[in-house]
């Protein structure tokens, strides 16, 4: 069931509204014009909005409000030039009338392929168009591996990318709660049972796949588990198959993995059972770039330096970026980010550490509205900090434009003045 609204004329909204109510939808807002609906928002909010493709009803200022709220559009066209006005507007969920509510609905549950906004990726499952890998680990004690992942995956979406995040930890998965999203069925690990069938595809992908939505950037979601004890189906065959099968469907691929690296064979004697820690280190062991996250205070730094070692193993020939989370002078005494720079080449051997600074009215406001930095607060320091680091390490430098060179030609020397 879902709450809708209906930015349409009495006589379609009249043919359409017993369908409706047999569905077991709600209408919670009928209103005949894009400025009647924006005025409706402020006290409450739709699933899903029903619009005209009439300019008229189907403005920027509509759809702009909606991907602010994560509200979905479905425009009904009535002629070639209405499809076209969507399409300038972006939205390429439209069905076009005359039509009944059945074909509404069957758009609802199925959604459109929707062109990616950079180049052509075709999903062919062969070696063509990979995308990369990146997964981020952090060790026990809360040290921002989801913040950070979800952060990352909305930098590189808003940079022009497609992009998929996906939710591996086997212990307490937390995207989904962090981003105001339902997890009652974990859409990685229906992902693996897909992918261990032979079954995952990109129709597939985008069944189970949830979106976030933002004007700045959209990205997929993978969910992670809801309940801790499924975790028997994360399995290393599947895990593999199934990130192998997201390269191919986007151009990034965010993984945010699990604390634990150690490896429990020796416990049992039934080698071929399912190991609870295969999800996080084949996550690792596959991915292009792993950026491995720590707490800026003395028990976190203690933390991440013991686990050091262990994920250097599990990612050899890997390359490993060191993002250092909560910098602040309270913790760590004056010149905070001298000191932890200092604590982390002498120990651990590790230069030129990222370190984000600690702005906890940010993240507060982000987990408070299920949304990233980027759209909750544009202007953190933290956020600034995960931008820079996305730009110039993860994400590919452009090459400088060539100038074209000049045409050599014989020019005549001007006459001297007398």
């Amino acid at each position: 069931m879902a709450r809708l609204a209906l930015v349409l004329d009495r006589a379609t909204e009249q043919r359409m509204l017993a369908d409706i109510i047999d569905c077991g939808h709600s209408v919670v807002t009928r209103v005949d014009s894009a400025r009647e609906f924006l005025e409706t928002l402020a006290h409450g909010q739709p699933h899903v909005v029903v619009v005209s493709g009439r300019k008229e009803s189907l403005t920027g200022q509509l759809i702009a409000a909606c991907d602010e709220r994560g509200i979905r559009v479905v425009a009904l066209t009535a002629s070639e030039q209405e499809q076209r006005h969507a399409a300038t507007l972006g939205l390429y969920e439209t069905v076009a009338i005359p039509c009944g509510w059945s074909q509404i609905e069957q758009l609802l549950v199925s959604g459109v392929v929707v062109p990616l906004r950079v180049g052509e990726r075709h999903f062919t499952g062969g070696a063509l168009n990979t995308g990369s890998v990146i997964a981020v680990w952090g060790p026990s004690g809360a040290p921002g591996r989801t913040t950070l992942a979800i952060n990352i995956a909305a930098e590189i979406a808003a940079a022009g990318h497609t992009v998929a995040l996906a939710d591996v930890d086997t212990y307490s998965a937390s995207i989904a709660p962090s981003l105001g999203m339902l997890d009652e069925a974990p859409g990685f690990a229906a992902a693996c049972r897909l992918a261990g069938s032979d079954s995952l595809n990109q129709s597939e992908l985008e069944r189970i796949a949830q979106r976030y939505n933002s004007p700045k950037g959209a990205f997929w979601v993978l969910t992670g588990l809801g309940r801790p004890s499924r975790w028997p189906e994360l399995s290393t065959e599947r895990v593999t198959r199934t990130i192998d099968v997201l390269r191919h469907w986007v151009d990034y691929v965010v993984v945010d993995t699990g604390f634990n690296l150690e490896s429990d064979e020796e416990l049992t004697s039934d080698v071929l059972a399912p190991r609870r820690n295969a999800a996080t280190v084949t996550a690792l062991r596959v991915a292009d770039h792993v950026v491995a996250c720590g707490l800026a205070d003395p028990v976190g730094m203690a933390r991440f330096l013991r686990a050091w070692g262990d994920l250097t193993e599990v990612t050899a020939g890997s390359t490993i970026s060191v993002v250092m989370n909560q910098v602040r002078a309270s913790a760590v005494g004056l010149n905070p980010r001298g000191q932890v720079a200092a604590m982390l080449l002498r120990f651990g051997g590790i230069e030129s550490p990222i370190l984000v600074p600690h702005d906890q009215g940010a993240l507060d406001a982000a987990v408070l509205t299920g949304r990233t930095l980027r759209d909750a607060s544009p202007r953190s320091p933290a956020r600034a900090s995960i931008r820079r680091f996305v730009d110039t390490v993860l994400l590919p430098v452009p090459e400088p434009a060539t100038r074209p060179k000049r045409a050599l030609g014989w020019r005549r020397k001007p006459a001297p003045a007398l």
